[in-house]
């Protein structure tokens, strides 16, 4: 092994590509309990499961969802310190929320029929499994 990759967990692409895919839906159901901060958002987004995100990536998320009408901010000042930017979700992004949950619906119908067909023993291993136990009772049978 190379030196440094020994401790180093494997790259999945395709989980990345699926993990980034939730960060809008997901920012938007957070936003929709509650408003929040940036960094509030990084924290809740990794409690979900979801992978960690660069501050820098979720901050351009987020202006990317302000101009597409789907979230708000404002600048907050009531508190010590530096002004901080609070996020809102908007009618746009309740709607756009409301139509990812109508498709993981539809998702999760297929994803139960996937598994229900997964775990139904199919008419092939039936028969397999019926071949296997006849071949078994022949050769028990024949050593009289």
């Amino acid at each position: 092994m190379t030196k440094g990759k020994e401790n180093k967990a494997p790259n999945y692409p395709m989980t990345d590509v699926w993990s980034r895919s939730w960060y809008v839906p997901v920012i938007l159901l957070l936003l929709r309990q509650w408003n929040s901060y940036g960094y509030e958002l990084l924290e809740k987004l990794a409690a979900f499961g979801l992978q960690a995100m660069n501050p820098g990536t979720l901050y351009r998320t987020l202006r990317h969802m302000e101009q597409d009408g789907m979230v708000n901010s404002t600048w907050d000042i009531s508190v010590a310190g530096p002004a901080r930017r609070i996020y809102s979700i908007t009618q746009v992004g309740e709607t756009y929320l409301k139509c990812w949950i109508e498709s993981l619906g539809q998702y999760q119908k297929m994803m139960n029929s996937f598994f229900d067909l997964y775990t139904t023993p199919s008419v092939r291993h039936q028969e397999e499994d019926a071949s296997q136990k006849q071949r078994k009772g022949q050769h028990s049978g024949s050593g009289r």
